[in-house]
């Protein structure tokens, strides 16, 4: 019975347990680790903030309405001191969602390791530093690809040698399902970033040929798992085989364990609803079990959403609920204590190959086209995610893909869990951005001004040359340089970036229906009325770059028969209202999902009205609560759009109604 593989063993080590979290301040953060922690997490999940995650202070114009908001603001070492107060760094697994500016957060990381006497060589952890799929889904991008790929490479290069337990780069899938990938998408697009930071850290002779195995061994994944839970699976036992293959094939690695497939993973947040959102536990749950169960494709790091995520913020107890979650299945059930379930399986065997040959032809397109920077660069891979995502709509919408409590079964008992929507999610406090300004400036007075000058200028001169950028990076960390000096150093010698937005004459139409055949009348018949074509600007104001909303309203208002005028993320409230005057637009669509709605709708508005606008309706789409959505038409929003308003032809229905009622025109009869 000893080779029995029906008899259980002893359990193996369950994965490392995240919570990601962060929020207001970094002493407010540091309370919520220190919690979780407690509670018995394993490891830290970090998130910033977007001005971090972008390269502002709190004080820059485009920071206003973001400080603190989607994660903790770390502008300085200070801040980083105090995010890690009291927390053990050389016994700590942190892993950190950042990406543009993530050599400037693990040279903090490194300094404060220092200041607790730790040495480098024992930290462990990950920086996300995947920028490609930031182009692709969650815009918090700030260079163009070329010197965003250098960071990584130095970033690798460095690390290998002197911080080698860390993941240098965590090649993220997780945001491009999010943005509308497949599964074969899914593979293809990250596997093929994979290869392009592979390459250019060969190719730029700072690693030995003999110690590449080394750097393959350190390249980790993050990735996503749907609802779907028996073809996630299969994903990731994709995923195995083709990384296995890539990395002995294309770069000659012959240690098994170098080879291995690593990566952690959040479980789908897309797929969350705001509509009986206690139906997310079970999803959750499903999805979970899409990275465990099959033992040879289990991940390493789990970290899972809370139920009330598709309405806000989630608060300690929340994310407690998740941790546990995520404790039963590693403490309460078996699964720990046998082999992989699914060796031999003909189901999942035939599953796994039809993932494996549409992600090599997949990748081998993208090969053709250059590799993953070209695919970028000219567009394909957004094109290709924006229309995938405009199917997975028009499923939903048409009912073809059920999704229980918001397109079936949605009749309900009143939620005892939301009997107080105010403090059913967390909620930062109103004061977090002008404290954070106020403290950033007391750093700056007692800071050495000249050393950092020096810092920066150091930064700037290596930067414009072939130099590793993680030494100076770490010069300006001890200096006191903030993040929004380090990221302009950069800007002023690699520029900035503005991603293809996927919205074009080329993207696909999302099909026909009855409805969008009444909204396209509908839009044809108000366009006669005014005399001419309806004009319908998408604006996306601030650091908010989850796009996918706008790009789906988009491509469904051109559809429609709008002439859309849509410039993609990061504007200015003044930078929007310009485009609607200039463009003598009939209405203004902003997508907001941030938590910043209340500082910056309200002054898009403003300017639009100062303008003489009055005709044109402003109509609002994002993470809203109820109470947000009643002040902002107090202010005279024409119309706020929730996650619960999912059928995009209603939205257009309600939008062209707008603009008839602010024209004085008869409601259509559609």
């Amino acid at each position: 019975m000893a080779n029995d593989p029906s008899t259980p063993a002893r359990a193996t080590q369950p994965w490392v347990m995240r919570t990601y979290a962060g929020h207001s301040s970094a002493a407010a953060s540091n309370a919520l680790f220190r919690r979780n922690l407690a509670k018995g997490q394993t490891g830290l999940s970090i998130a910033f903030d977007l001005p971090t995650q972008t390269g502002y202070d709190p004080d820059d114009e485009l920071a206003r309405g973001e400080v603190g908001k989607v994660g903790v603001p770390v502008t300085h070492l200070g801040d980083l001191r105090s995010l890690m107060e009291a927390i053990p760094l050389d016994e700590m697994n942190t892993s950190m969602t950042i990406n543009a500016t993530a050599m400037w957060l693990l040279s903090l990381y490194i300094v404060v390791a220092e200041e607790q006497g730790v040495d480098p060589a024992e930290l462990q952890g990950t920086t996300q530093n995947d920028i490609i799929k930031e182009y692709l889904s969650r815009g918090t991008y700030v260079f163009p690809p070329g010197p965003s790929l250098r960071l990584i490479t130095d970033m690798v290069t460095y690390t290998v040698a002197n911080v080698p337990k860390w993941n240098p780069t965590n090649i993220c899938s997780y945001h491009l399902q999010e943005a509308g990938a497949t599964p074969v998408q899914e593979l293809a697009f990250s596997l093929s970033t994979a290869i392009a930071v592979l390459d250019a850290v060969r190719d730029s002779g700072q690693v030995p040929p003999e110690r590449f195995g080394e750097v393959v061994q350190r390249i980790s994944f993050f990735v996503n798992a749907g609802v779907r839970f028996v073809e996630e699976m299969c994903k990731m036992r994709a995923f195995v085989q083709l990384w296995d293959e890539i990395t002995a094939e294309r770069y000659g690695v012959t240690d098994d364990k170098q080879r291995r497939f690593r990566y952690g993973v959040q479980v789908n947040s897309l797929g969350l609803t705001e509509a009986q959102p206690e139906n997310n536990v079970p999803r959750i749950m499903l999805e979970m079990l899409a990275v465990t169960l099959s033992k040879d494709a289990r991940a390493r790091a789990i970290q899972l959403p809370a139920w009330n995520e598709a309405l806000g913020l989630p608060r300690p107890w929340d994310q407690q609920w998740s941790l546990r979650m995520q404790q039963v299945l590693a403490f309460e059930s078996d699964l720990l204590e046998y082999g992989d379930l699914f060796d031999g399986s003909p189901v999942v065997a035939a599953k796994v190959d039809e993932l494996v040959v549409g992600a090599r032809e997949e990748m081998a397109r993208i090969e053709q086209l250059g590799g993953a920077l070209a695919a970028v660069e000219s567009g394909y891979m957004k094109t290709a995610l924006v229309q995938s995502h405009a199917e997975r709509r028009r499923a939903i919408e048409s009912g073809e893909d059920v999704v229980v409590g918001l397109n079936r079964f949605t009749t309900t008992e009143p939620n005892p869990l939301l009997s107080d929507l105010d403090t059913a999610i967390l909620t930062v406090a109103a004061d977090v951005e002008e404290r954070a300004v106020e403290a950033l400036a007391v750093w700056r007075a007692g800071r050495d001004d000249a050393a950092v000058a020096d810092a920066l200028e150091k930064l700037s001169k290596d930067a414009a040359s072939a130099e590793n950028l993680m030494p100076a990076s770490l010069t300006c960390a001890r200096a006191g340089a903030t993040t929004g000096e380090w990221a302009d150093a950069l800007r002023s010698v690699f520029g900035e970036y503005r991603a293809p937005t996927g919205v074009s004459s080329q993207t696909a139409p999302a099909g026909d229906s009855s409805s969008g055949e009444a909204v396209r009348a509908a839009v044809e018949k108000t366009a006669a009325e005014l005399g001419g074509r309806l004009r319908f600007l998408v604006g996306k104001p601030g650091l908010d770059g989850h796009s996918n909303g706008a790009e789906q309203i988009a491509v469904r208002a051109r559809d429609a028969g709008f002439e859309v005028v849509y410039q993609g993320i990061r504007l200015t409230p003044e930078q929007i209202a310009a485009a609607a005057i200039a463009e003598d637009v009939h209405v203004v669509g902003l997508s907001v999902l941030s938590g910043s709605h209340m500082e910056l709708v309200p002054e898009v508005l403003t300017r639009i009205r100062a303008a003489g606008m009055s005709d044109v309706p402003l109509v609002v789409g994002g993470i809203i609560s109820q109470s947000d959505a009643v002040a902002l038409e107090a202010l005279g929003v024409a119309a706020v759009f929730t996650p619960k308003d999912y059928t995009i032809d209603d939205i257009m229905l309600r939008i062209v109604a707008e603009i008839r009622h602010a024209h004085g025109l008869e409601m259509a009869d559609n």
